[in-house]
């Protein structure tokens, strides 16, 4: 009986990193619509609700990034900071809730936010996302 060894994989789940890179692009559109309705919350209390419920909406995003992010790093074995920015997201989005009555740190926050997301975004996009370390 003849034993055939197949070759080590050298990508990563093609599902689990499709999984990741469209809870990425939810991130950033659930950014945007968060980043849109604090500008208009800015001049009217009335579209500070939709602000808020962009941002829980960013939060629950966070999570189910997180856990995308660290299954195809562990088990995965991808690279392992989209993991760790993902937690960060989920982190400062939390700052950003506890905050939001101080612009000093609910603007820089955003633009952390926008930061991270776009490092993410850009790096699950890219040939180095498919590759096992």
């Amino acid at each position: 009986m003849a034993v055939t060894s197949q070759p080590p994989r050298t990508s990563v789940s093609a599902g689990l990193l499709y999984a990741l890179r469209i809870a990425v692009l939810a991130q950033a559109a659930a950014l945007l619509v968060a980043a849109s309705f604090a500008g208009q919350a800015v001049e009217s209390d009335s579209m500070l609700e939709p602000h808020v419920m962009a941002g829980m909406v960013v939060h629950l995003v966070a999570l189910v990034q997180i856990v995308l992010a660290v299954l195809l790093w562990r088990p995965g074995r991808g690279a392992g900071w989209p993991a760790l920015a993902s937690v960060a997201l989920f982190v400062v989005g939390m700052a950003q809730h506890f905050t939001w009555e101080s612009l000093g740190a609910h603007l820089p926050n955003g633009v952390i936010l926008f930061g991270l997301v776009v490092a993410v975004l850009v790096w699950s996009w890219s040939p180095a996302a498919a590759r096992r370390r």
